[in-house]
């Protein structure tokens, strides 16, 4: 990872944050974006222990907020690795559910990485690098009540990768989607407590295993491409 330049979105806690600091410990530069300030400075302060770290404050759903990180990107010249950790979720009962929680969560977990990613292709393009989408177990399957429009959001950004997989392929860019079932971070913890269920984090998956099975991925050889991969908690109640 030495030398290559790397933008991780929902860098402020975390899986975002794992992947960052895992990044600049092998020596990547990493450009890492986030709408919490203290939160996403954390984030910097841990990861420029190991290698230059820059932080942009950004709301991925505004964007305007993009041109100051697409700038530094142009200055520094190149990009090698694209990785899209920012989400939100909203859960109910369709019969109750907001369609203004609909829009924000389409808004912030397909369109923002969409048209992050178009806009950065050229320089992934050029670079021959690696894109990975953090996607969700229900972006695979959705048979649980109250999620159908997190999960529509989830099926829509695996239909993103795989077709953007089949464009960018030939150019050398490799694009992972990666399935994860419940992890300990802020969002799982705000998820529980909408449930009213108890807030185990030891009995989840940690941000650390994915960022560590992530890492591994985008090491391969040029001549390897893992497309998709889905990772669970060992512990299941």
């Amino acid at each position: 990872m030495a030398g290559r330049i790397a933008v991780v979105t929902g860098a402020s806690g975390g899986i975002g944050r794992a992947i960052a600091v895992a990044l600049s410990q092998r020596g990547a530069r990493v450009c890492a974006l986030g709408r919490n300030p203290i939160a996403l400075a954390e984030t910097v302060a841990a990861a420029q222990k190991h290698s230059q770290t820059t932080g942009f404050q950004v709301d991925l759903t505004v964007e305007g907020d993009l041109e100051t990180p697409l700038r530094y990107l142009e200055g520094v010249g190149g990009l090698d690795i694209l990785i899209h950790c920012a989400g939100v979720i909203h859960q109910d009962v369709m019969e109750h559910a907001r369609i203004q929680d609909l829009d924000l969560q389409y808004s912030t977990n397909v369109r923002a990485p969409y048209l992050l990613t178009q806009c950065l292709l050229p320089l992934l393009i050029s670079a021959r690098g690696q894109i990975v989408f953090i996607n969700s177990s229900v972006g695979l399957v959705a048979k649980r009540p109250e999620i159908a429009q997190y999960a529509a959001t989830k099926h829509a950004l695996k239909a993103i990768a795989d077709s953007l997989r089949e464009e960018v392929n030939p150019k050398g860019v490799r694009v992972l989607s990666a399935y994860l079932g419940r992890t300990a971070t802020p969002m799982q913890e705000g998820i529980s407590r909408s449930e009213g269920t108890t807030y185990r984090p030891e009995t989840l998956l940690q941000p650390g295993d994915v960022a560590s099975i992530v890492l591994q991925i985008l090491l391969l050889p040029p001549s390897a491409e893992v497309t998709d991969i889905s990772i669970r908690p060992m512990y299941k109640p």
